[in-house]
């Protein structure tokens, strides 16, 4: 799980589990639930894995709307929700890029050494990057 700025940039990411785990319970597992609900007012753009958690949440984490209808739905309804799917993905986009940043270092995108130590392979290249985009942020001087 990544969380990241407007612009885009590392603010956390939390660590690897060792087994399979939903996305919305590793949220609740890690306390972002309670943190959200008692911490500052922020937006978190979230996919469907965390559908749900924006009503634990206050609103605070968005997600597409759930389909209200599976089968037979209205032509207008399909209309609708094709836009805010699009609404909402463009506005996550971002988030995507950063992610797949996070993917492109060698040290994940094929990682070789033992699973214990991915997590802290993770948060080290989370680390460099998040780093590394703050550094590009600042304006150099000319002399």
């Amino acid at each position: 799980m990544v969380v990241k700025d407007g612009e885009g940039r590392v603010l956390w990411c939390s660590p690897a589990r060792p087994a399979s785990c939903a996305h919305i319970t590793q949220a609740r597992q890690l306390g972002l639930v309670k943190l959200l609900v008692d911490g500052p007012a922020v937006e978190i753009l979230a996919d469907a894995d965390y559908q749900g958690l924006g009503a634990q949440t206050g609103g605070r984490v968005v997600t597409l709307p759930h389909r209200k209808f599976k089968k037979n739905a209205p032509d207008w309804y399909e209309e609708v929700h094709e836009r805010q799917r699009k609404a909402h993905s463009s506005r996550r986009i971002r988030v995507e890029h950063g992610i797949a940043h996070l993917k492109n270092w060698r040290a994940l995108a094929r990682h070789l050494g033992r699973r214990e130590h991915m997590s802290d392979t993770i948060q080290a290249v989370a680390g460099l990057l998040s780093h590394q985009q703050t550094v590009d942020l600042k304006p150099t001087r000319q002399t």
